[in-house]
């Protein structure tokens, strides 16, 4: 029993003792990260590739061809034009007559599914 007792003393000091070089290992990170930002970013080519939309979705974006991050940007522009958001649930586009003709027929898509709509047009 006497072993007992000592080592509930030993272990707050050694939590204590602990405790420390973690407190100095969270300065160190934070040194490192605002070195960090010095190298411009790069953007992806994949996304910077002009595509030709489909006859379909030039009526809403226009016939030029366009990387696909203005083709998202230039419909998600119509939407908002249009007030075509579903009030009671923000993720959800009410589709007019040019959008339902690119969303294949559907009154209503979620905006995760209408990027995959979309992308069918692009070629």
């Amino acid at each position: 029993m006497a072993t007992a007792k000592k080592t509930p003393a030993a272990a707050p000091v050694k939590k204590a003792a602990a405790a420390k070089p973690a407190a100095v290992k969270k300065a160190a990170p934070a040194a490192k990260k605002a070195a960090a930002p010095a190298a411009p970013r790069k953007p992806n080519a994949a996304f910077m590739k002009a595509m030709t939309p489909s006859a379909v979705l030039a009526a809403v974006v226009g016939a030029a061809p366009l990387p696909r991050t203005e083709v998202t940007k230039k419909v998600w522009d119509y939407i908002k034009k249009l007030n075509l958001q579903d009030p009671a649930n923000r993720r959800m586009i009410n589709a007019d007559d040019k959008l339902k003709a690119v969303f294949g027929g559907k009154a209503q898509v979620s905006m995760f599914e209408m990027t995959k709509l979309i992308s069918d047009h692009l070629k």
